[in-house]
């Protein structure tokens, strides 16, 4: 388990940004690989993980019905 990595969904973060999202996708990434930073022959793989990993993510968090909560607010930062 990636613990620096926060909970998103309300109640725990009313407000998700971008940057929230892309910084768990870059934790959770870091972790599977191995790397913190990766050489330059693996950079172009490690960022399409990540992009790859936040898209699911806000996907994810924009498909959650939580039970009494309203709409889900997003800041697209």
């Amino acid at each position: 388990m990636c613990r620096s990595i926060k909970t998103l969904r309300p109640p725990t973060t009313p407000e998700v940004t971008d940057e929230d999202i892309r910084a768990a996708a870059l934790q959770y990434v870091r972790k599977v690989s191995g790397f913190r930073a990766p050489a330059a022959h693996n950079r172009e793989v490690f960022d399409q993980a990540v992009d790859a990993v936040a898209a699911a993510t806000q996907e994810l968090l924009d498909g959650l019905r939580i039970r009494g909560s309203v709409a889900r607010p997003h800041t697209h930062s």
